[in-house]
């Protein structure tokens, strides 16, 4: 509309509004036009009242109808939920055996934590909405009885649980920064290797070309090769085939299959795995203990008293699911030559599913830590870490010089580590030389490989001690076996982590007369993640779940190092680590045929027809009656609540980062403690017990 006729509809809307202000002016059609009257009809008494009624009548159906809709969704919910809750109890009882004594213990004391720290809550609530928070109230000008008692509790607070609670947590501190000390000054190590190139180097190599004729037999020593294991029926075919694979002269090589399995179908897929090889031309032989006590050191105990064993120089060890590539008998035996004092070359693991999901690349950041920065510095510096149990060889010289495989702890790698030590033998570590293997893919496998790992070191401390102390070994090794390979990183790490974080940070925001330090919070952990993290660079994006998902590990590690440490039943149990088989046989035999190594021991694809459709339909049969499902871990979930309590108390006294550290640490442990991080597992419904809890137990 152009600016001309905006200016004459003003004027015309101007002179009907003086119009009708006037009350006047011949314009009659235009008023009747302009204003409009509208009547409502009129109605009979007796409609009203019959309409009012109809009207009453559809009100009282429509509310009657949602009341019935409410109730029916009320009984829904409650039903729903009380399913869920006999769901969790049943769960949460499936998933904490009583043999579990510690975990129990721990449970009972987080379940009273957890009570204390919802009244405490609830108590500042009230406290916060009664202004209290900006004036305290003292005991001489308090009047109401609660206002009284929050002025007492804030005088005992101050005098009497402050300061001891202030207390541990300085040592806690004290604590955290040796250990993030001791952390730098391995990733500085690691640092100088890499920027001087140090590296084990062998008094000889061996042709890179496959084993064939016109070969000096002389220059192989004989060599033992040993896979202990125990109903891995997902994995036994492509250990076997890559041991078989070895590029190393028959003549100079025995493989043992070492099978402690239980169930004895497993049993006869194995031996006819090794009949297979047998017709091959392989030296391997199958042997299968009756009594099988004490675990994989009885296993290999039993394995070493062997007549035949008396002619092997040095014995090659590898777990159920480890692949050693062809070439690892010429890398590794050579660094044995002229070097009687050495009596482990331990290698480095790589991992097949290590991007199958979130929790297989957190693990992937610590083991590559531990290889990439422990092991290759201890190796480097002073020659001693601890055997990882497979992908090693040993001098079986000093095997027996050290006493061999003992049965008293479930670590037996780290204890003849130990013992070998303090007997002068010196290790090496080869970071370039890779074993394939696989990581837990669920929460339950992880678990349970994480709680042998950090009690049986505590049981072994306990037992080598005065070993320790009466060995000829230098003041300074045993101040660093004492000090650093036990207390710091064995014992004080999983304390610390748990008790700072776990019962420390969620007590000072209750406490706020103790404090906890936003830099122990939030910048000394992101520091130290980053520091892990470096020799796994393509997990950075990780970094955030690293650190919260190393915090919700520390329950865990906290109970089994406790365990260990004093003797409870449950340190002494041994639980297979459940394995999924992600290496599949076709895979071996196609990297068996990228190389010449098929042509030298005529090895085709047909020789791993035997046993398949037996393992298909073993597997298959596994399969039936079992579903995927989350569990529940109430130590995991009674955290959580503990954590997302304290940050509902942070966020009364405006604490930022103590707010966001404990909200998202709650969350984690949400997560975790409900099993949605990895593969859920496979429960046996029918039957009504776990299928791996049956079988795996190696007793």
């Amino acid at each position: 509309m152009s600016r001309s006729q905006n200016e004459e509809f003003q004027q015309w809307w101007n002179k009907q509004r003086n119009r009708d202000h006037d009350g006047g002016g011949g314009g009659g059609d235009d008023e009747a036009f302009l204003t409009v009257e509208i009547r409502t009809p009129a109605v009979d008494p007796t409609d009203k009242d019959r309409i009012r009624t109809r009207t009453l009548r559809q009100l009282s159906r429509l509310y009657l109808l949602r009341l019935k809709q409410l109730a029916s969704s009320s009984v829904w919910i409650a039903s729903s939920f009380l399913h869920l809750l006999r769901t969790a109890n049943r769960r949460i009882a499936n998933d904490n055996p009583p043999s579990s004594t510690s975990s129990a213990r721990l449970y009972r004391l987080i379940k009273a934590f957890l009570v204390v720290v919802v009244l405490l809550l609830c108590f500042e609530l009230a406290a916060y909405f009664k202004g209290w928070h900006f004036t305290p109230p003292s005991v001489a000008s308090a009047e109401a009885a609660v206002e009284v008692a929050y002025a007492w509790w804030l005088e005992i607070r101050a005098s009497y649980l402050a300061p001891p609670l202030q207390s541990l947590t300085n040592v806690c501190i004290v604590l955290f920064l040796i250990q993030s000390v001791d952390r730098l000054v391995l990733v500085l190590g690691c640092f100088w290797i890499k920027l001087r190139r140090i590296k084990p180097v062998a008094a000889m190599e061996y042709p890179a070309k496959p084993v064939g004729e016109g070969i000096r037999l002389e220059d192989y020593p004989m060599v033992l090769v040993q896979i202990p294991m125990c109903n891995e029926k997902e994995v036994y075919q492509q250990s076997i085939g890559a041991v078989c694979m070895l590029d190393w002269p028959k003549e100079r090589m025995l493989i043992q299959i070492l099978d402690d399995s239980s169930e004895l179908d497993v049993q006869v897929l194995i031996k006819a795995e090794v009949q297979k090889w047998q017709q091959r031309g392989v030296r391997i032989v199958y042997r299968h203990r009756l009594i099988r006590t004490g675990y994989k050191a009885g296993n290999l105990k039993a394995a070493m008293n062997c007549e035949y064993v008396k002619d092997y120089e040095f014995v090659a060890i590898f777990d159920a699911d480890f692949q050693p590539p062809a070439e690892f008998l010429k890398k590794t035996v050579p660094h044995f030559k002229g070097r009687e004092d050495l009596a482990l070359v331990q290698t480095r693991w790589a991992f097949v599913n290590k991007d199958e999901n979130l929790l297989t690349r957190l693990q992937n950041i610590n083991l590559s830590f531990h290889f990439e920065v422990e092991q290759q510095v201890n190796g480097v510096f002073i020659n001693f870490f601890g055997f990882n149990g497979t992908a090693g060889v040993w001098r079986i010289k000093a095997l027996e010089d050290c006493g061999g495989w003992l049965e008293r702890t479930t670590v037996e790698d780290m204890d003849i580590a130990v013992r070998a030590h303090l007997c002068g033998w010196k290790f090496i570590y080869l970071n370039d030389v890779k074993c394939l293997c696989e990581l837990p893919e669920s929460y339950e496998a992880y678990k349970k490989q994480q709680y042998r790992w950090h009690s049986g070191p505590m049981q072994l401390f306990r037992l080598c001690f005065m070993d320790i102390l009466r060995s000829k070994v230098s003041v300074g090794k045993k101040a660093n076996m004492i000090f650093l390979f036990f207390l710091l990183r064995k014992l004080i790490l999983p304390f610390y982590s748990f008790t700072l974080f776990c019962v420390i940070l969620p007590l000072t925001m209750f406490f706020p007369e103790a404090n906890l330090p936003s830099w122990v919070v939030c910048y000394i952990p992101g520091i130290m993640s980053i520091l892990n993290i470096i020799p796994a660079p393509r997990s950075f994006p990780f970094i955030v779940p690293y650190l919260l998902f190393e915090n919700t590990m520390s329950v865990t590690k906290f109970g089994a190092m406790i365990s260990g440490l004093f003797k409870f039943g449950s340190s002494y149990e041994w639980v297979v680590t459940k394995k999924l088989g992600r290496s599949s046989e076709a895979d071996l035999i196609a990297y068996a045929e990228s190389g010449s190594l098929v042509e030298s021991t005529n090895i085709q694809r047909s020789s791993s027809d035997s046993g398949l459709t037996e393992l298909s339909k073993l597997g298959a049969a596994k399969k039936a009656g079992k579903t995927k499902r989350n569990r529940l871990y109430r130590t995991e979930i009674a955290l959580a609540f503990i954590l997302l309590a304290a940050s509902v108390r942070s966020l009364l006294s405006a604490q930022g980062i103590h707010f966001y550290f404990l909200l998202f640490q709650g969350l984690t442990f949400v997560i975790v403690g409900l099993d949605l991080i990895g593969e859920q597992g496979e429960v046996a419904e029918k039957k009504g017990f776990h299928d791996d809890d049956l079988s795996l137990l190696w007793s």
